[in-house]
């Protein structure tokens, strides 16, 4: 039975005594990290450089840092209420300080999304793995203690320990340890605020060498809120809502695209006649494959679990079960009514959601028949960042080996479509993002970097469209391509095609995607945004009504950054007489009664961003997201 502890520091004496000075310590990706002990370990190695440290991580969460004095103003209450209390992790301060001790080691194979760009240390020290792999990489390494967030139950006297949010690699490393190809401790901190996950990861309490419990070592979850839903994202999502077959299995990650698919999905089962409304506007063609309502239903297995599944089990467009679940997952992170929802379901709805192993959800070794069988016509969504006209999709880094995220569990997902059959890969992306004030093409005629290669080109999806890859030769890709990309750079990409031989020169777009501009998807959406139908939080908020009006004017500033003479006119309107409308967002930023110079001319850009954001009239985007 584990030893229990109430105090930080007296839980790692008791690891350095089992272990020794030399520590490699596996830290589960994103929450279920059990900051307490992690943040004791750190102190002790930094304390006695005779330790030998490792974390060996992946997606390590942070609050979010206002990078101006509007952003501060705006987020600072955010993260006050949302992340107040959570505590923030020393090893991360450490790196973005460049003062990591050189005892300290800390090793990630999936970063927070450009959190570590340009941070020399972090980009050295990356590794470069499949979300399948990592545990094979730590073992390699001689993990010899996992510390983790745990929930806690006591039932008939017996007390039990769930890994909930993070089955996804310790239950592998639990079932080489049980196979004597691994040795290593378990060390558990309780949370209470964490849901109780039944299945693979409810362990009975022998599985752990200790147990921190205390309430003095209790704290929120992190809980980031949700992106709204721009008008791209739902054109993209309403495009993909139109490839996922009934009765068929649905993988997806998670974001913006992700709300909208699930949202599209809900409209495609319960509003169908809106649906298919929608579908004639947005579709050059006017057609979709897939539109029918959800008769059997979908069966989900995605090692990412978010609001959008609990949507769409609760919509009823999640029902087909697989060993009594509608959804196996093997990690979750989301909003505190995520969690809240989690954790006062029955056992009978809990059971439906079953959270495993990452080599479950992501391969098909293993009993591979069986998954087979459970996974037919599947759908793999995932997002990507950029792609070029021969179908590479380059989802995780840049060309100069900047890694902007990671691998994660992407190639996994395209592996499984070519291995299944009626199973496709569906990669998503805006087709275009600002890029220093300016609008650039995120389909490229090459690129230096591809997280998956052309020859696992599948089927992409931007908002103008879908392009179906898969057996297609080069030319005809390239046709497909030039199809969904934004009708600004359609020419130039074209002619570079041509010019090197992959496109006959007598090829001309066809004139229905000759139109692939921000103003058709917009009109095509606007009735259904106008009806409530697409909202730009399709799952809830946990941001304010003000600060949610307040996001798009942020967005404006934001994009006019980097033009003078546009933030100029912003500052003119601003300064001319509005109506009372904006004084409670006024007021949220603290500008409703400017004291310095610096405060009016807050107040005016501010001011001058409502408007025209109201003009605009389009879907918000959280500040500080590059589009």
């Amino acid at each position: 039975m584990p030893k229990n502890f109430t105090d930080p520091a007296a839980i790692v004496d008791a690891i350095i005594r089992e272990n020794g000075p030399r520590l490699v310590v596996g830290l589960p990706l994103g929450l279920g990290k059990a900051n307490h002990i992690v943040n004791a370990l750190y102190r002790r190695a930094e304390a006695d450089r005779g330790l030998d440290l490792t974390f060996f991580s992946a997606l390590t969460l942070e609050k979010p840092r206002p990078s101006n004095e509007l952003e501060r103003r705006f987020i600072a209450p955010v993260i006050d209420r949302l992340f107040g209390e959570w505590p923030d992790l020393h090893y991360a301060s450490a790196l973005h300080k460049g003062e990591l001790p050189p005892n300290i080691k800390v090793i990630e194979f999936f970063f927070l999304a450009g959190k570590w760009l340009r941070n020399t240390y972090a980009q050295q020290h990356y590794i470069a793995a499949n979300y399948t792999h990592a545990a094979s990489c730590i073992l390699d390494r001689g993990l010899n203690v996992i510390t983790q967030l745990v929930a806690k139950r006591v039932v008939d006297g017996e007390t039990r320990y769930s890994l909930s949010c993070n089955t996804d690699t310790t239950l592998d490393l639990l079932r080489a340890r049980a196979a004597g190809r691994a040795s290593f401790q378990l060390v558990g901190q309780v949370n209470s605020q964490l849901p109780f996950m039944l299945g693979a990861g409810d362990l009975p309490a022998s599985e752990f060498s200790a147990i921190l419990d205390s309430p003095a070592t209790d704290f929120p979850l992190f809980a980031p809120p949700s992106e709204p839903v721009s008008d791209s994202k739902y054109a993209i999502g309403l495009h993909t809502a139109g490839l996922i077959k009934d009765g068929g299995s649905l993988q997806i990650g998670i974001g913006q695209t992700s709300d909208a698919l699930a949202q599209s999905l809900i409209l495609r089962h319960h509003g169908n006649a809106r649906f298919r409304e929608i579908a004639a506007r947005l579709v050059p063609d006017g057609t979709m494959a897939e539109t029918a309502p959800f008769v059997t239903g979908l069966y989900g297995v995605s090692e990412m679990v978010f609001e959008a599944f609990l949507g769409l089990i609760n919509a009823g467009v999640l029902k087909r079960e697989v060993d009594g679940a509608v959804l196996h997952g093997a990690f979750f992170l989301g909003s505190q009514s995520f969690y809240r929802a989690l954790r006062e379901m029955t056992p009978d709805e809990l059971s439906r959601i079953q959270m495993t192993a990452v080599s479950f959800t992501n391969e098909l070794y293993g009993d591979e028949a069986a998954r087979r069988r459970a996974r037919v016509d599947a759908r793999f969504v995932n997002n990507a960042m950029m792609a070029t006209l021969m179908g590479a999709a380059v989802s995780d880094g840049l060309e100069n080996g900047q890694v902007v995220s990671g691998v994660g569990g992407q190639y996994n997902f395209v592996a499984q479509a070519f291995a299944l059959q009626g199973a496709r890969s569906i990669l998503t992306l805006d087709s275009t993002r600002r890029e220093k004030g300016r609008v650039v093409s995120n389909i490229r005629w090459a690129y230096g970097h591809a997280t998956i290669p052309r020859h696992l080109r599948d089927i992409i999806v931007t908002e103008y469209g879908v392009a179906d890859l898969r057996g297609k030769s080069d030319a005809d890709v390239i046709a497909a391509m030039l199809n969904v990309t934004d009708s600004r750079f359609q020419a130039e990409l074209m002619r570079q095609a041509k010019d090197a031989g992959k496109l006959p020169k007598s090829h001309e777009i066809p004139a229905a995607y000759r139109e692939n501009f921000a103003g058709r998807i917009k009109a095509a959406l606007r009735p259904a945004r106008e009806a409530g139908l697409l909202p730009p939080f399709p799952f809830g908020s946990d941001f304010t009504e003000i600060e949610q009006q307040l996001i798009p004017a942020l967005e404006v500033l934001r994009g006019a950054s980097h033009s003078p003479l546009t933030l100029l006119g912003l500052l003119m309107k601003g300064l001319r007489p509005g109506d009372a409308s904006a004084q409670p967002a006024l007021a949220r930023m603290g500008l409703d009664r400017p004291a310095t110079f610096s405060d009016r001319l807050y107040r005016a850009l501010v001011n001058g961003a409502l408007k025209e954001s109201e003009t605009k009239n389009t879907a918000p985007q959280s500040p500080g997201i590059e589009r």
